[in-house]
């Protein structure tokens, strides 16, 4: 059966009969929601219902009884914008997500929020909304998937063999982060990554060729990919097709372009802008309806829609089955391997994980730059966890992330753990996101600190979302000497503070950099960000480091009540531990604190917090090479913040360290004017 669509330049809707119902279901609850609402994007949902409806009817694997199933199909909806879209597919297709959880859409504590959220809605496997970001993580996805398969997978007893499929938009491919991310998996020829590209030719700002006039299959093949189309958005039968050609190309991923008109259906808005990101109204919704023939009041789906999408679940109820009698086949094979697989996805790290990182204590004696120490710090974990991987921004050895003896990832060895990203630090950083909410490989990913602005969007969704990827950042401050001011990080280490949900570690020494490793492996509920340095810093005194995980801890102290304490970070500890043992020699009760991580110390009870920085002693100097915002928190209204101004400069580190006043004399010498003491 067809239907005439009397839309202007549209093709005619194919397809079965029930078909059609299902693709306009699909359009209606998302049209229904965001008029309750008022507020969402209806325009992508109407137009790209059938090509989503062909992937989710005849192609994807998953088990809506059980999204967690670890061999389903991934689904990233890049463009969040198309949120709705996403929910009407989840909740037609049996997945908890109730009709009453449709009609909350963007409303407080619904679980229908205005672009997907990971860990809210069951089914969505990203958090997405800024443009771009899901085409990386979807891309991490794959290239995990390629990765547990060659570790695991036995002829035969293939337990890990699923596609990565997603919907990008057009305003995703303008992004840079969708150009990077595109790059690097078409270089290592991700073959189980499909896209279906929603090329409906509008922004907000109105047609695309305002902004955007290039070849895009020129340029996605000139990546390396498997370009299908462009085919005709209404055409079932075409996408499902095209879908099957991109399943069988495995050396290549694989991008469809689907031509498809934004609003579909709407008589006055189909095709335009003003379809994009607000409600149609209600008498366009009437007229809406009139024009695709859909009688139905709002938010009621037909009977025979009901059964059809809900078939979903016995789909995917039989698919599971299958895979589980395949892994309990392998289970008898290889029992020890289908331990670690289980062990692995599930985020476990392997038994004796702690005593490796404990063996790397005992190879310090002199003074190490934390960044080296980090390196030791990989060469001795990864030796137990083999599910930890990553790399850098073409900075491997200046990052110490290269574990030497291991081999590197490539398109033709999925089984390395080291991983080459290039340079690019935002594709890197929303490949490890992915990576991470794929599960079964715990990934880290390196460059400097300045650097981290390049690739914050995708840290502070691994934040929102809660991801376990650790980023490792060297060269943290001016101390990294000669690169200059373009290198020198001022402000980037508060402002990885500023994110929620973001453990920052900035390590004093080797010791310390060991145990915020542990702190980091350990973490199974969020990002951790760990600041390094290129200089080397002296060992520390005693074993005062062994409390690093409660983020701060006093390392030097006095025999009474202290008049000073002195809290520093980072290179900068041993720079106050000298100043305390000054300010002790004339008999002022001087107390020094290492504060790697303020996040983690904020964490600590009270009673602990107090046996570190007791209120009573008013007098407090905080010492960081960056800038004094946020210092304030900890030092009050009658303390000292010795910070940077300004951008640092180009000359040895030692150089801009004593040029900018991070010297014992100063810091001595400001503990003595909060005190009202002169030198003695």
């Amino acid at each position: 059966m067809t239907t005439s669509n009397n839309q202007p330049g549209a093709a005619t809707q194919r397809g079965t009969e029930i078909d059609q119902r299902c693709i306009n279901a699909i359009r209606f609850l998302s049209i229904d929601a965001v008029q309750k609402a008022n507020s969402g994007h209806p325009g992508a949902p109407m137009g790209a219902a059938p090509m989503a409806y062909a992937l989710w009817d005849r192609v994807l694997k998953h088990d809506p009884a059980d999204p967690k199933w670890h061999d389903r199909d991934r689904f990233v909806l890049s463009a969040g914008h198309a949120s709705m879209l996403l929910y009407s597919l989840l909740h037609l297709t049996g997945y908890d997500l109730p009709i009453d959880q449709i009609k909350n859409f963007r409303q407080w504590g619904s679980n229908t929020p205005g672009h997907p959220e990971y860990g809210l809605t069951p089914g969505v496997e990203t958090t997405t909304g800024p443009l771009g970001q899901g085409f990386a993580n979807g891309v991490g996805m794959a290239l995990a998937e390629r990765m547990l398969a060659a570790r695991f997978n036995r002829p035969g007893l293939e337990i890990v063999d699923h596609f990565t499929y997603g919907i990008v938009s057009d305003g995703d491919l303008q992004e840079g982060i969708a150009a990077e991310a595109a790059s690097f998996a078409g270089t290592l020829k991700l073959g189980k990554l499909i896209y279906l590209y929603d090329d409906n030719q509008i922004s907000i700002d109105g047609d695309t060729d305002l902004t955007f006039t290039e070849d895009v299959p020129a340029r996605f093949l000139a990546y390396g990919w498997q370009v299908i189309g462009p085919i005709d958005g209404l055409d079932v039968d075409a996408v499902a097709a095209a879908l099957r050609k991109g399943r069988a190309e495995v050396s290549k991923p694989t991008l469809i372009v689907v031509k498809t008109t934004i609003g579909y259906g709407s008589p006055n808005k189909a095709g335009k802008a003003s379809a994009h990101g607000e409600a149609l109204g209600p008498a366009e919704v009437e007229l809406t309806r009139k024009q695709l023939g859909w009688e139905l009041p709002p938010f009621e789906v037909p009977g025979d829609v009901a059964e059809h999408m809900r078939g979903a679940l016995a789909r995917g109820a039989a698919a599971h089955e299958q895979w589980k009698r395949l892994f309990a086949e392998y289970r008898r094979a290889h029992p020890e391997d289908a331990a670690a697989f289980e062990r692995e996805v599930r985020g476990e790290l392997a038994p004796g994980w702690d005593k490796a990182l404990d063996a790397v204590h005992a190879t310090f004696d002199k003074p190490v730059a934390t960044r080296a120490a980090s390196g030791r710090a990989l060469a001795g974990v990864t030796q137990v966890v083999t599910s930890l991987a990553g790399g850098s921004a073409d900075l491997a050895e200046s990052t110490q992330t290269h574990v030497k003896g291991r081999p590197f990832l490539s398109s033709g060895s999925y089984g390395g753990r080291n991983i080459h990203f290039g340079v690019r630090e935002h594709a890197m950083g929303g490949v490890c996101n992915g990576i991470a909410l794929h599960g079964g490989i715990i990934p880290y990913c390196g460059t400097f600190l300045i650097f981290s602005d390049y690739m914050r969007a995708s840290i502070r969704l691994a934040a929102l979302g809660r991801y376990p990827v650790i980023f490792v950042f060297t060269h943290d401050s001016i101390g990294l000497g000669e690169d200059g001011p373009t290198h020198q990080p001022i402000s980037q280490l508060m402002g990885l503070r500023a994110i929620p949900e973001l453990v920052v570690l900035r390590p004093a020494d080797a010791h310390e950099t060991i145990e915020a490793w542990r702190v980091a492996l350990a973490r199974r509920d969020g990002p951790t960000a760990l600041v390094l340095t290129r200089q080397a810093l002296p060992l520390l005194e005693g074993a005062a480091w062994r409390q690093t995980s409660r983020g701060a801890y006093v390392a030097l102290d006095s025999q009474r009540r202290p008049d000073v304490i002195l809290m520093a970070t980072g290179s900068e500890v041993s720079i106050a531990l000298t100043a305390g043992k000054q300010l002790q020699a004339e008999g002022i009760a001087a107390r020094v604190v290492s504060m790697p991580s303020w996040e983690l110390f904020e964490a600590q009870p009270s009673e602990y917090r107090e046996t570190v920085l007791p209120r009573a002693v008013r007098a407090r100097v905080a010492v960081e090479a960056g800038t004094k915002l946020g210092w304030e928190r900890y030092v009050g209204l009658d303390g000292a913040i010795i910070g940077m101004h300004g951008f640092g400069a180009s000359a040895t580190g030692a150089t801009n360290m004593q040029k900018f006043g991070f010297t014992p004399d100063a810091i001595a010498s400001s503990a003595r004017s909060l005190l009202g003491k002169g030198k003695s």
